[in-house]
């Protein structure tokens, strides 16, 4: 009786499957279009996309909102910051820019809150 040895099958590691890049957009897309490709591309209806977008919206409100973190990351594509600018007193005989030997007054500005979008690496390799 003959003894079989059982051989080792030894084969190359499969790379995962890169994904396939999809062509680029030659336009711009509405709200309209933009839900169609998702649903299309990920098997949801278009209300559930709707729900999904529209609860980010709501995620990010809640983030930027008075008294909350005032910071919100879209892991590896953005980064969403309120930033305080502190208020600007009035300025009396300025230097007019435009007009060269005329003076002018400064108004003063109160304190606001701006929006910065920062743009993370994911985003940023996109534009390569």
């Amino acid at each position: 009786m003959a003894v079989k040895k059982a051989r080792k099958k030894v084969s190359a590691k499969k790379a995962p499957a890169a994904r396939r890049r999809a062509p680029a957009i030659q336009k711009k897309y509405t709200k309209t279009e933009i839900l169609n490709e998702i649903a299309q591309s990920t098997e949801l209806s278009k209300k559930q996309v709707a729900a999904v977008l529209d609860e980010l919206s709501t995620v990010i409100e809640r983030h930027m909102r008075k008294r909350a973190v005032g910071e919100f990351t879209l892991p590896g594509l953005l980064k969403i910051k309120s930033v305080m600018r502190p208020a600007r007193p009035a300025r009396k005989n300025v230097p007019n820019p435009f007009k060269p030997g005329e003076l002018m007054n400064v108004a003063r500005k109160p304190a606001s809150t701006r929006v910065k979008v920062l743009p993370l690496k994911k985003l940023k390799e996109y534009a390569l």
